[in-house]
């Protein structure tokens, strides 16, 4: 759980704030566009029920959703993440292999639980890649990794060039690790203590294969099984060929999220990941329907948390120093006692 710290003065007044987040967001996206070769596309907010499109998350949380009167009342749901749409555009657009899209989206995810990190509104640059079969190997995916790493330290750096009370705290290269590696290490803790153990020792890190069974039978995080792929074999008995970029926070003293990328599923893992989950079931929808045919191109991507990167980078306690969301009554008053302002 994270705490928010008992005295708390933000760095930069309201007014700064709202400049630097437009800085943070445009320096990013070309940042990251130009080191992964992407190109800008228009994100839904919205797409239809029941085709398997939108994002399942862990497969309990209930997406809004509406009728469509001129569509004949045809169910909608608004977006939770755009990790399977984006394989879509990929492929419809034809991309050849180290090509790809990113997109500023919007997602509501009504039963997330609030706190300082997490709100009902999602905001997150979506970005997919299209790639070659012989690629979807861990190493492959490290780079990647690291390729966005290097996005994120630039653009900390470029804040600090136009705020210098903003010192750098970003480590001149991220730790690779396995959540498999982690539980061996620290069989005693909970996940987010490991994570908090390896984000306070190195800084920033990429912890490798989130979704699957652990040795104990655990998961280290739940992860939807028909986008990224965490059942295949990727040497030295590690599985999964996806993970989280995490970050040392020293305001909330906390290892913090800040992306989650992953190698896509191919019609063999998708089969035996729906199986792991007892969820064959989806194979009829029609996203899965045409992976399991081979009709989609293999890809790999992720998303980039823009209120999140904004938070970290301004040394924020609250999300919602960086957001415009909806809080309760106590998390109002709680954010007041300790100093922080709520946009």
């Amino acid at each position: 759980m994270i705490t928010l710290p008992l005295t708390y003065k933000s760095i930069l007044n309201n007014k700064e704030t709202e400049h630097a987040i437009v800085a943070i967001k445009d320096f990013f996206q070309l940042a990251l566009s130009t080191e992964l070769n992407l190109t800008r596309v228009t994100a839904p907010l919205f797409v239809p029920a029941g085709i398997g499109i939108n994002d399942d998350l862990n497969g309990v949380e209930r997406p809004v959703s509406f009728p469509l009167k001129a569509l004949n009342e045809k169910k909608m749901e608004i977006v939770q993440s755009l990790a399977k749409w984006k394989r879509l555009k990929v492929t419809e657009l034809g991309l050849d292999p180290d090509f790809g899209i990113y997109t500023d989206m919007n997602a509501l995810r009504p039963d997330e639980d609030l706190d300082a990190i997490h709100s009902i509104y999602v905001d997150q640059w979506d970005w997919e890649m299209a790639i070659d079969e012989k690629d979807r190997t861990v190493f492959f995916l490290h780079e990647i990794v690291k390729k966005v790493y290097r996005c994120i330290q630039r653009t900390e750096f470029f804040l600090y060039d136009r705020y210098p009370e903003i010192k750098p705290i970003l480590p001149k290269e991220i730790k690779i690790v396995f959540a498999d590696d982690l539980q061996r290490e620290y069989p005693q803790l909970t996940p987010k203590e490991r994570e908090d153990i390896v984000a306070k020792k190195y800084g920033a890190v990429f912890i490798t294969g989130i979704g699957g069974k652990l040795d104990d039978g655990t998961i280290h995080d739940g992860r939807a099984p028909d986008y990224d792929d965490w059942i295949t074999e990727c040497g030295d008995g590690h599985r999964g060929l996806n993970g989280d970029i995490l970050v040392w926070n020293p305001v909330l003293n906390s290892a913090f999220e800040l992306s989650s990328m992953g190698i896509r599923v191919s019609p063999e893992s998708l089969k035996a990941q729906l199986e792991e989950r007892g969820c064959q079931e989806r194979a009829k929808l029609e996203f899965h329907s045409k992976l399991l045919k081979g009709e989609l191109t293999q890809t790999l991507g992720g998303g980039i948390g823009q209120s999140r990167l904004c938070m970290f980078l301004l040394r924020k306690a609250h999300i919602g120093e960086t957001q415009v969301s909806i809080w309760s009554d106590e998390i109002i008053k709680d954010c007041e006692k300790r100093g922080i302002k709520l946009l």
